[in-house]
């Protein structure tokens, strides 16, 4: 399994629900790609950025202490909606498996709660803060086909681009979030 990389058509297309009938499948690629995510030293990953387009994420925020190694605590995520913002807004930096060798200033809310569907088909609510909530809202865009790119004006759209094509001309793997981690 591999990480699918911008401009692939396949991550500007909606994603289409997980049926309970689909519950298993979903459960073998589930892991797939928590691999993928650990292997790339990434905070989530949505399933459009392996090729697949069904509405299923997988996250893991958690970040090892210095000099320890990070234990894995994936949450798996289908159909998720977001039933309720929070009020306020903070603009960060967001690097993306799919788009690596930038980063890129987008403004998410700081709370959010959402439902969705666990590997098992039970409902689920969760509650995110910072950047919790910033990683899901993230993945989720992956979801609606939005990447990073459609959070800026035309004209930060050209810029990050053009620093798009020179990190891939660099040799940008997924996981780096900028070319000088090349050097």
């Amino acid at each position: 399994m591999k990480i699918i990389l911008s401009p692939d058509r396949g991550l500007r297309q909606k994603c289409e629900p997980v049926s309970l009938k689909e519950l298993p499948q979903m459960a073998k690629l589930a892991k797939k790609m928590a691999k993928v995510m650990y292997q790339y030293d990434g905070c989530g990953l949505a399933a459009p950025q392996v090729g697949v387009n069904k509405q299923m994420l997988v996250i893991d925020t958690t970040a090892p202490g210095e000099g320890e190694e990070r234990e894995e605590n994936p949450i798996f995520i289908l159909n998720p909606r977001i039933s309720k913002f929070g009020e306020e807004k903070e603009c960060g930096g967001e690097g993306c498996l799919s788009i690596p060798g930038i980063t890129v200033d987008i403004d998410r809310y700081t709370y959010i709660e959402l439902e969705a569907m666990d590997l098992e088909g039970s409902s689920i609510e969760i509650t995110a803060e910072g950047f919790d909530a910033r990683v899901l809202q993230h993945e989720m865009d992956h979801l609606e086909g939005v990447t990073m790119f459609e959070h800026l004006d035309a004209i930060e759209k050209s810029v990050k681009l053009k620093e798009y094509e020179q990190a891939q001309a660099a040799g940008a793997k997924p996981g780096e979030t900028s070319i000088e981690q090349k050097r």
